[in-house]
């Protein structure tokens, strides 16, 4: 196990000394290159965003560079090797940032919010960015055309962000689609779900900015990648967070995802993970919130499907024909391409996590034939083995199904499991127990009959 501390440089001219600890591993990550322009996917996003007229705050730029820092340290250092007990790393950043003060206010904040968002102890320190490099985004001009983009949302390339897109299009709202490329293949998703919203909506200004980002495997030296990722939120919800800073106004950016997810209840007391990540929870939502606010950027985040199941959401869409024709398309699976050593192509796996929560979803919600391709194509075919793969999550979610058909009750108390609710009334936290159910029961309808054991 080793401690990590990740840093940023702007520039062969930035030959900053950091000063680390003895038993800290160092990596320096470099953020431009010939050039005064940011890499990693960053500059490229601040001149497509100029091209529409929307001109960012350096607070905002700020953000997206401390979301790159976090993102190269989540998936460039491996917990098998790097943690303990295989999953609790421990890494510290230093940030150039365009204003220490404000930085380093809300360095407790970003601790407490990354802790909670990928279970490891993050440290945050900043310094102030180096002479050359005082301000990344142009002047705004003196005469800029109306805005028509009236907010952002976050585009995924999964069925609830699809679903998020066709109602705010159909409800007339013009949102700024906010992707991450990356893997292959939900890159490819978003691009088709993209097309097919701008066949449908013609002539609409809608726009998607998504940004590229990578970094070299071999980033920090002598370390394994790590494939949990689930720090790539921070830098989904700082890119959406970037492009609202510079609307010129308050500026909504919508997170659609539904209940019973955002919740992350986990399945068992055995299970440490999570349904997913823990991206729409309503703690980090009220803490990014609380960040923005800090930061003094006018953007709120919603997730407008927090009391709705995923189910719900399908038969709720307010386009359902288009829906149904885009959900093959989507992208929904935890490891969309571990078929291929089966000759499979990218295709659902059908008994992962989400795959399952999909499933279910459209059964209840399509009442018809799934369009999706799976790899387990019926769950009911055989027996599944409760200790591998294509049984053990089937197991789980079969036994707290049970457990909560026996004793309803204990849904109000297990909501609080995944984490702290301190900011939701009490009302909220009853609807909350009450999407927790309904999302469990759609499941429970989609394995009645399934058959799980082990071996």
């Amino acid at each position: 196990m080793s401690r990590h501390l990740l840093y940023g440089r702007f520039g062969l001219k930035d030959k900053v000394a950091i000063p680390a600890a003895e038993d800290e591993a160092v990596t320096g990550v470099e953020f431009v290159q010939a050039i005064k322009r940011l890499d990693h996917g960053i500059g490229t996003a601040l001149d497509e965003l100029a091209t529409l007229g929307v001109y960012p705050s350096e607070l905002g730029v700020d953000l997206l560079v401390l979301a790159a820092h976090i993102y190269a340290a989540d998936t460039r250092i491996s917990r098998n090797t790097e943690s303990q007990d295989s999953w609790t790393r421990e890494i510290r950043l230093v940030a150039p940032v365009s204003d220490l003060v404000v930085w380093n206010g809300v360095s407790d904040l970003l601790r407490r919010m990354l802790n909670f968002l990928t279970g490891d102890r993050w440290t945050f320190d900043f310094r102030p960015r180096p002479e050359g490099f005082k301000a990344f985004v142009a002047d705004r001009p003196l005469v800029v055309p109306e805005l028509e983009l009236d907010g952002v949302s976050l585009f995924s390339g999964g069925l609830d962000s699809l679903v998020g897109a066709i109602d705010a299009l159909e409800q007339g709202r013009n949102p700024l689609f906010v992707s991450h490329a990356g893997e292959s293949a939900v890159s490819a998703a978003q691009d088709k779900l993209f097309h097919r919203l701008e066949v449908q909506y013609p002539n609409r200004p809608f726009r998607r900015l998504r940004v590229w980002m990578s970094f070299d495997k071999k980033l920090v030296k002598d370390v394994g990648t790590e494939d949990s990722t689930r720090g790539r939120s921070f830098l989904f919800f700082a890119t959406g967070a970037l492009a609202g800073s510079g609307f010129g106004q308050p500026c909504p950016l919508f997170a659609p995802e539904n209940g019973l997810i955002a919740l992350n209840v986990p399945l068992d007391q055995l299970r440490l993970g999570s349904l997913s990540t823990r991206t729409t929870h309503p703690f980090y939502i009220a803490r990014w919130n609380e960040l923005l606010q800090a930061l003094g950027i006018p953007v709120m985040i919603e997730n407008p499907y927090w009391d709705r199941t995923k189910g719900e959401m399908v038969s709720g869409c307010a386009n359902p024909v288009l829906l149904k024709r885009a959900i093959p398309e989507s992208l929904s699976c935890a490891s969309p391409t571990k078929a291929r050593w089966k000759g499979h192509g990218t295709e659902h796996c059908g008994f992962c996590l989400p795959c399952l929560i999909r499933r279910a979803a459209i059964k209840e919600g399509i009442r018809g034939a799934d369009p999706t391709t799976y790899t387990l194509t019926d769950l009911r075919s055989k027996p599944l083995n409760s200790i591998e793969a294509e049984g053990i999550q089937i197991r789980s979610f079969q036994l707290a199904i049970a457990r909560l058909a026996k004793r309803p009750g204990l849904a109000p108390i297990l909501i609080h499991k995944s984490g702290p609710l301190l900011d939701e009334s009490s009302n909220r936290q009853t609807t909350l127990a009450s999407v927790y159910l309904r999302g469990m029961k759609e499941v429970g309808k989609l394995l009645a009959h399934v058959t799980t054991a082990p071996g």
